[in-house]
């Protein structure tokens, strides 16, 4: 029974990106999260066994699956640096012979500061600075154009080499933004660099979030 609470308890806050937040970053008050638990536990586990105690040791043990800072990932995060480039915009288009021709001259002609182009098994999207937006979203016929927004930004994150060799960092920035509510636009990885699009309202946010991940990094590191 004790692992039916436990369980519960962890599918509870694997569907809670605040708490996961609270857990990871440690401000969050272990007994006040059992108390805000204790209801829907007891509904989902149908047992005497199920009082505070019980989830606030769930909630404890809970806490070790979103401890996103450990060995080598800590050591790359702490070696990473923060870029940010804002307004930017993006048009997704229908992957067909066509367009993938025209997107090829565009990238053997483009004088723009930022273009990055992701291709998917049905759509292609091209992501650039705003400068560049309305050229590149005109070699396109309307019919064949799925989205596209307008007042973007991309956060670039550059980290040491060794990232390339260990799992669980780019997941870590992921998380990082995730857990402040951030709606990632598109993401994408080029070698050192992780680079995730987000509306500009929310680029701020992403940087605080990231920054204190780096942070908290280097301090574990010094």
């Amino acid at each position: 029974m004790v692992n039916s609470i436990s369980k519960t308890v962890q599918n509870l806050i694997d569907e809670d990106l605040s708490l996961q937040d609270a857990l990871q970053r440690d401000y969050g008050n272990y007994s006040a999260i059992a108390r805000m638990l204790l209801p829907k536990v007891k509904e989902a586990v149908d047992s005497e066994e199920v009082n505070l105690e019980s989830v606030i040791t769930s909630v404890k043990r809970a806490k070790a699956n979103y401890t996103i800072l450990q060995g080598k990932i800590t050591r790359v995060v702490a070696g990473s640096g923060l870029n940010i480039r804002t307004d930017m915009a993006k048009v997704s288009v229908d992957r067909t012979k066509k367009n993938l021709e025209q997107i090829r001259k565009t990238l053997a002609t483009f004088s723009g500061e930022f273009l990055q182009v992701i291709e998917g098994n049905s759509v292609v999207t091209l992501i650039s600075d705003l400068y560049s937006f309305s050229k590149i979203s005109s070699i396109f016929d309307k019919t064949d154009v799925v989205d596209q927004k307008q007042n973007l930004a991309t956060v670039i994150i550059r980290s040491p080499d060794e990232i390339t060799s260990t799992p669980g960092c780019v997941q870590a920035f992921y998380n990082a933004v995730s857990r402040r509510h951030i709606n990632i636009e598109e993401t994408m990885s080029c070698y050192t660099e992780t680079i995730i699009v987000l509306a500009m309202e929310d680029v701020s946010k992403a940087f605080a979030a990231l920054t204190d991940l780096i942070t908290e990094a280097r301090r574990k590191t010094a």
